[in-house]
C-alpha cells in the first residue's frame, strides 16, 4: 500500500513566504486559503530543481507535454480520453474561465453560478462582462446537488452560460454523472455554454464516482469546457499553470482562436511542474494524499461531533475543504470572525461563498492531525465560555 504522505512540522510550516502563512500573525493557525501543507512530490521537485540547475527559466514553448501528460493523466484516474489537440494553457483556472466566457457570452449576459460558491467566480462573471445568476445548490438532508429545474428556468429565460464547479468548492460534491448529463442536455437546449471548473478533480476520493463534465455524452462534448489544472492536488497555485479543454471541432475552434498571449501567460515552472504531477511517477504520490486527506476528513467528523456537537458537516466526496454550518452556536452571520479574533483560527467567511453561507465557515484540513485537533481545540473552548456561569452568578 502507498505510503501516507505527510505535513510538515508546524515550525518549518511558519518559514513560508505564501499566503496562507503571511496572512496572519504567527500565534493564528492559518486554515483559511486553499494552500496545504504537505511536501512536493518527489517528481515534481526534482522536475523544479533540474529547471533552476540548468537556468531553464525561459519563456514557454510554443510545442510542450502538457496537453498529453494531462490527457493521460485524465485516463488514469477518471477512465477519460481528452483529446489533446483541444487543450491550451494559460496562467490558472481563473484566467482560463474569464477568457471562455467572454467568447461565449456577450456583454451584460446572464451566467448561472451555484452557490454557496468559491467567492471569485463572482468577480469572474463580472470581469468577462457578464452577469450572475444565482441558482443555490440544493440541500437534500443528506447532500448538495444541482438544481436542475432552477438552472432550466434560468436557461429559459435567457442565461447564455453555466459556470460549474466540479467537483464542488467548498462543499466537497462530486456532481453525479446522471446530474452532470441533464445539465448539458439543458444548456444544448438553450444553445448556452457550460463551463466546468475541474482544479479539485484530482482530489477525488476513491468511489466518490468523479465523472469529467465532457465525458458525459454528445451533448456536453457540444457545449462544454473544461478547465484543469494540478494546482490544487500537488499546492502549485504559485507556479501559474492550468489547461482549458474542448472535445468538439466547434468549441476547440473558440479556443484555437485566443489571442497567443493567453497561452504565453503560463508559468514555465508551472507547466514543468504540472507535466510531473501528472506523470505516473506522481501517481503513487497523490495516492497517498488522498489516504491522508481521508483520514484528515474523518478525524475533523469525530473532533466535531465530539467537542462542537452543534456543528453540521458532512464529509466531502473530494478536496481538503470543510464547509461547517455553526448556525447553531449562535455565534453571527459570519461565525469566523469571533473565531479568529478570540481562538486564534483562521478560517475562510461563509458568506463570501454567497448568502447561503451565512452561519458557516470553510476549514482546510489539509494539514496534520495535530493542526486539526488544536485548531478544534481552541474553537471549542470557545463554546465552553458561552456556557460558563458569569462572574459573580450564584450557582
Amino acid at each position: 500500500m502507498t505510503a501516507h504522505v505527510v505535513a510538515l512540522p508546524l515550525a518549518e510550516l511558519r518559514q513560508r513566504t505564501s499566503e496562507k502563512w503571511r496572512e496572519y500573525p504567527e500565534g493564528v493557525l492559518p486554515l483559511f486559503v486553499a494552500e496545504t501543507d504537505f511536501p512536493l512530490a518527489p517528481a515534481v521537485s526534482d522536475a523544479l530543481e533540474r529547471a533552476v540547475r540548468t537556468g531553464d527559466t525561459g519563456y514557454v514553448a510554443s510545442r510542450t507535454p502538457l496537453a498529453g501528460a494531462y490527457a493521460a493523466f485524465a485516463e488514469r484516474r477518471f477512465g477519460w480520453s481528452p483529446d489533446a489537440a483541444g487543450m491550451r494553457s494559460t496562467a490558472d483556472v481563473s484566467m482560463g474561465i474569464v477568457e471562455i466566457l467572454r467568447r461565449v457570452i456577450a456583454p451584460g449576459e446572464r451566467v448561472v453560478v451555484n452557490p454557496p460558491v468559491y467567492p471569485p467566480f463572482f468577480d469572474l462573471v463580472a470581469e468577462a462582462g457578464g452577469v450572475v445568476e444565482r441558482v443555490p445548490l440544493r440541500d437534500t438532508g443528506d447532500a448538495w446537488e444541482l438544481d436542475l429545474d432552477g438552472i432550466a428556468a434560468a436557461l429559459a429565460s435567457g442565461a447564455r452560460a453555466v459556470l460549474l464547479c466540479n467537483p464542488h468548492n467548498p462543499t466537497g460534491t462530486v456532481h453525479s454523472a446522471e446530474s452532470l448529463r441533464a445539465l448539458a442536455e439543458l444548456a444544448a437546449a438553450h444553445g448556452a455554454a457550460v463551463i466546468s471548473d475541474e482544479i479539485h478533480a484530482p482530489l477525488s476520493q476513491p468511489g466518490s464516482g468523479f465523472t469529467p463534465f465532457l465525458a458525459t455524452g454528445d451533448a456536453a462534448v457540444r457545449i462544454g469546457y473544461a478547465v484543469v489544472s494540478a494546482s490544487k492536488a500537488f499546492n502549485l497555485a504559485g507556479l501559474k499553470c492550468a489547461l482549458m479543454v474542448a472535445a468538439s471541432a466547434d468549441t476547440q475552434r473558440i479556443l484555437r482562436d485566443l489571442p497567443v498571449e493567453v497561452e504565453w501567460r503560463t508559468g514555465q515552472f508551472g507547466l514543468l511542474a504540472a507535466v510531473a504531477a501528472f506523470a505516473p511517477e506522481s501517481d503513487d504520490w497523490l495516492d497517498g494524499l488522498l489516504r491522508t486527506l481521508d483520514e484528515n476528513r474523518r478525524l475533523l467528523a469525530t473532533l466535531l461531533a465530539e467537542r462542537l456537537p452543534e456543528a453540521r458537516y458532512r464529509m466531502p466526496d473530494a478536496g481538503y475543504l470543510a464547509w461547517i454550518d455553526l448556525t447553531d452556536l449562535g455565534w453571527g452571520d459570519n461565525p469566523a470572525r469571533r473565531i479568529l479574533r478570540e481562538a486564534e483560527v483562521a478560517l475562510h467567511y461563509g458568506p463570501a461563498f454567497g448568502a447561503e453561507g451565512a452561519g458557516h465557515v470553510r476549514l482546510n484540513f489539509g494539514t496534520s492531525p495535530e493542526i486539526i485537533t488544536e485548531a478544534i481545540t481552541r474553537i471549542a473552548a470557545l463554546r465552553t465560555a458561552d456556557s460558563a456561569p458569569a462572574a459573580g452568578a450564584e450557582e
